[in-house]
């Protein structure tokens, strides 16, 4: 007697099963014609230069993680939109209060320079330093040497 779990299980399995079986059946059967151009990086129609594993800028995805977050907080105003009716007053100061956090949020990334997409200058540190020693002084310690 198979218990609920014990069927998942075997559904899982059979799963398993059926991907294995078809990824081995298309290595079988495919083609085996490789050339350069087959096994190039496709680079949009330009000729690939240097290596394909480039690192990327921390930028891309600090805007990629921001994008995700502000994303998935506002798939929670359909939800609220589809039963704004039956929540009245209440329901509409909870979702104000939330698009205020989520406004405030926008502002601070805003407002810290993460969505800028332009490459900050960086600020070179300037050093002052004191006038250097002649050229006429330095000859006279390479002509007269102090020895001891």
């Amino acid at each position: 007697m198979l218990t609920e779990f014990g069927k998942v299980f075997i559904f899982l399995i059979i799963g398993a099963v059926f991907v294995a079986g078809g990824m081995f059946a298309s290595w079988i059967l495919r083609p085996r014609r490789p050339y350069p151009g087959k096994v190039a990086p496709y680079e949009c129609g330009e000729i690939p230069v240097g290596d394909a594993w480039v690192r990327f800028n921390v930028r891309f995805y600090v805007i990629a993680l921001i994008f995700l977050i502000f994303d998935v907080e506002v798939v929670f105003l359909f939800p609220w939109a589809l039963v704004y009716r039956n929540l009245g007053l209440f329901g509409f100061l909870e979702m104000a209060v939330f698009l205020g956090i989520l406004i405030v949020g926008f502002v601070y990334v805003w407002a810290k320079g993460d969505l800028d997409w332009d490459k900050p200058q960086p600020e070179v540190p300037r050093v002052n330093r004191v006038s250097t020693p002649s050229v006429e002084a330095e000859k006279t310690v390479e002509e007269h040497p102090v020895v001891q």
